[in-house]
């Protein structure tokens, strides 16, 4: 393989991981330019990709996702968009959705989030968010959570056929802000209400102490201890009243 078929196979797959500084990059949207991510700093951002305006699955995600705005906008989170389509082929399709469109219960469903332009792939490439092995020319359905420092925390992709579930997203930006906010991690399926998990201990030490203890901690051995979190008190410091 020569130089330039490397450095394309590595723009087209190369994508921030988990930790890493969200790449910045300025665009043209449906609401006007944005820096991203210093544009939303103090905030958390999802920035997500769909294959292609005026197609039947990312118009269902697009009404059930301004359909929620408000949900994630009290959770501190902002949502930005983008395919590899043009500003005014983005105008006309969030118009039709808003005029013509209804579906699982909602109709006239006006996108207010910004819907980035990226004609170029600069932002979709920069993201790997093109992946050749499901299609050369569409972005995949993929979902970058990313957090008011400007850090990337999750990484949620999907095939073209697969519509996104949105409950999922909301839970994860909800855990991952549970997590911050009350140093615990929370076990799988978990909602707020739910019991969190407390970090492993350390030393033998304190595994015993969690072992005997009959404080708020619930051990199932050493390793596995749990405790209550009430839920009004999760979505008190979370949500924006």
């Amino acid at each position: 393989m020569n130089t330039t078929e490397t450095t394309k196979e590595e723009q087209t797959f190369s994508m921030p991981r988990i930790g890493d500084k969200a790449p910045e990059f300025t665009a043209v949207t449906t609401q006007g330019h944005i820096n991203f991510p210093s544009d939303y700093k103090g905030e958390w951002s999802i920035l997500f990709s769909h294959p292609a305006d005026f197609t039947p699955v990312c118009t269902s995600e697009f009404m059930t996702f301004a359909h929620q705005e408000e949900k994630f906008k009290k959770a501190n989170c902002n949502l930005i968009g983008l395919s590899i389509d043009g500003l005014y082929s983005h105008i006309a399709w969030l118009r039709t959705i808003k005029e013509k469109i209804k579906f699982n219960g909602m109709e006239n469903v006006e996108v207010k989030f910004p819907l980035i332009e990226d004609i170029s792939m600069n932002v979709a490439k920069k993201y790997g968010m093109v992946m050749p092995g499901e299609s050369e020319n569409q972005a995949v359905r993929a979902v970058f959570f990313v957090d008011p420092k400007g850090i990337v925390r999750a990484i949620i992709y999907y095939p073209l056929s697969l519509g996104r579930n949105f409950d999922e997203l909301y839970r994860a930006l909800i855990a991952m802000q549970t997590s911050d906010k009350f140093n615990v991690a929370t076990p799988a399926d978990w909602n707020p209400g739910d019991d969190v998990i407390v970090s492993p201990a350390g030393s033998c030490g304190v595994a015993e102490e969690r072992m005997t203890a009959t404080d708020e901690l619930e051990c199932h051995d050493w390793f596995f201890c749990t405790k209550k979190l009430d839920k009004d008190l999760v979505l008190n410091e979370i949500l924006q009243k």
